[in-house]
């Protein structure tokens, strides 16, 4: 049993993209934030399976080229192989939940 603080950690890119409040052994555990007009690069995993659960804003979410918009309240789920790309297209900060799993050290593999 452990207990993690979001505020003890950071987003990837400063104010945009992941903040892993756990990395394994079994799962992923990330909080997920956009400012307007940000994204990340299309990409799939092998063999971990990712949601998506939308707390604040809009998010913008490809999936083997078909595109869902969604809200809070909303999760999407993406199989390993799915090609998916997030984005924020709105006015306002696109914060999310993601989670992965099984857990595997290296298993994204980033799309043009």
């Amino acid at each position: 049993m452990f207990i993690v603080d979001e505020k003890d950690h950071e987003y990837r890119f400063g104010d945009n993209g992941p903040k892993y409040l756990m990395k394994g052994p079994r799962m992923n555990f990330a909080i997920v934030q956009f400012t307007p007009g940000k994204d990340f690069q299309a990409h799939y995993h092998n063999i971990m399976e990712e949601n998506f659960y939308i707390l604040e804003g809009t998010a913008e979410i490809t999936v083997d080229g078909k595109v869902y918009n969604l809200t809070p309240g909303q999760m999407i789920h993406i199989e390993p192989k799915e090609v998916h790309y997030v984005r924020n297209t709105s006015d306002q900060v696109l914060k999310m939940v993601s989670t992965l799993a099984p857990y595997q050290e290296v298993d994204k593999v980033d799309v043009e």
